[in-house]
């Protein structure tokens, strides 16, 4: 296993900003989805065991009939992984969040309870001398929701904005 510095980038397939209380009729699923990352990591380890922390920009959107939710956040992942079979890898651990913006609509969301949060991410890694693809899963552990004003200001709606996310990555250690 080849360890030391690397880039990374990548496409998300993401599900944050679900609707508690809808905006009048707006649907409740999101139905396109798509953001990217980009970022860099370390890795350290031997054949069988690594750790691999990471420092990741993340753009998502979330498409809703009517509207889109948008945010921008810096990711810190600390991963620990174990080779499986061949150049097959599995990993998990915490990943640290802090939320640089986000706005609903065009309306820039101030009023998100925490700014950092801490999530989950697990998955599968495939890697081949310095260029890896991995495959996971992110969730956010507590509820970490945006309230905002709606329609003449009349209605307040809320947001749930931890991640919910497949995230897709090419990694290269350089």
């Amino acid at each position: 296993m080849v360890t030391g510095l690397g880039i990374k980038a990548g496409l998300n397939y993401n599900a944050n900003g679900h609707y508690i209380e809808s905006i009048n009729t707006n649907a409740d699923n999101p139905d396109r989805n798509i953001g990217y990352h980009i970022g860099l990591f370390g890795k350290i380890g031997n054949s069988r065991l690594y750790f691999k922390p990471e420092l990741v920009y993340t753009a998502t959107k979330s498409d809703y009939s009517d509207d889109s939710f948008e945010m921008q956040k810096i990711d810190a992942p600390l991963l620990v992984g174990t080779r499986i079979i061949g150049p097959i890898s599995v990993f998990g651990g915490p990943s640290l969040q802090y939320i640089l913006d986000s706005e609903f609509d065009g309306i820039s969301i101030n009023d998100i309870e925490n700014d950092f949060s801490v999530g989950l991410n697990f998955g599968v890694g495939f890697t081949l001398k310095k260029i890896g693809i991995d495959l996971r899963y992110e969730r956010g552990f507590s509820k970490n929701e945006a309230t905002f004003l709606n329609n003449n200001n009349v209605n307040t709606s809320r947001l749930d904005t931890r991640p919910d996310q497949l995230i897709l990555s090419l990694s290269v250690i350089l």
